[in-house]
């Protein structure tokens, strides 16, 4: 089962993620993704490093999770087609980092320089200003994230993810890590043609929705399986932890 992928290091907990079922909408492609979250080390986006390989949500404060590692390669695997070398993509909710890291590993491989390919962009948002300070010192423990950052390959904003961030789009891929009680129409707005978006929808009742939108611009959302996120709430109505 997913929840059974821990590990007592961060390389053998992404073995065993690769290893169990959860992944399958890309095969062949499944090294794209375990090379980029093992060139993340997940103890650097959590405060209990003890727990760190884990295979479980950890409270991150202020009312705030980082999902379970299973969820991040979830998301990843259904986000894959649209995370190409020059992809642009926006995490709402972005809490410790964590993904911001994996993502820009998929969108600015070393590999995009080498061969000339664009370098892609995330672009991160939290509501909690102290998290999005706190993302930025854990994005800036390892070199390759430091100097994305520096660079502006990676940025990261407090505000309303439920908004998204409009100057900074279209956005090839969307991920966000919470549970709106709809799916927010800015952030369609905001995918790229074509794009597509991994989002939590749901109050007592939460499903991950996939939002498809096409080259003409057509919409489509497909319900994939049912969740258990934390609210995307405005900051004074989040439960402090």
């Amino acid at each position: 089962m997913a929840w059974r992928c821990s590990g007592k290091t961060n390389r053998e907990l992404i073995e065993n993620l690769m290893k169990s079922k959860i992944l399958g909408l890309n095969e062949g492609q499944h090294d794209r993704i375990s090379h980029a979250m093992e060139s993340v080390d997940r103890a650097h986006f959590v405060l209990d490093k003890s727990s760190a390989y884990n295979d479980s949500p950890q409270s991150i404060g202020h009312g705030a999770t980082i999902s379970a590692p299973h969820m991040h390669a979830y998301a990843i695997d259904h986000l894959l087609p649209f995370l190409r070398p020059g992809a642009r993509v926006l995490d709402v909710g972005s809490g410790s980092g964590y993904l911001c890291a994996v993502l820009h590993h998929l969108v600015s491989p070393p590999s995009a320089a080498e061969e000339g390919q664009k370098t892609g962009k995330v672009v991160a948002i939290d509501h909690i200003p102290e998290l999005v300070d706190w993302s930025l010192e854990n994005l800036k423990k390892e070199e390759t994230t430091k100097l994305a950052v520096e660079k502006g390959q990676i940025e990261v904003y407090a505000g309303d993810g439920r908004q998204g961030y409009s100057s900074e789009g279209p956005f090839d891929a969307i991920h966000v890590g919470a549970a709106a009680p709809t799916i927010p129409e800015p952030l369609v707005s905001q995918l790229a043609r074509p794009g597509r978006m991994f989002i939590p929808v749901g109050t007592a009742v939460q499903h991950i929705f996939q939002v498809d939108k096409d080259e003409e611009g057509n919409v489509t959302q497909t319900q994939i399986m049912s969740v258990n996120y934390v609210p995307l709430t405005d900051r004074d109505k989040q439960t402090p932890w």
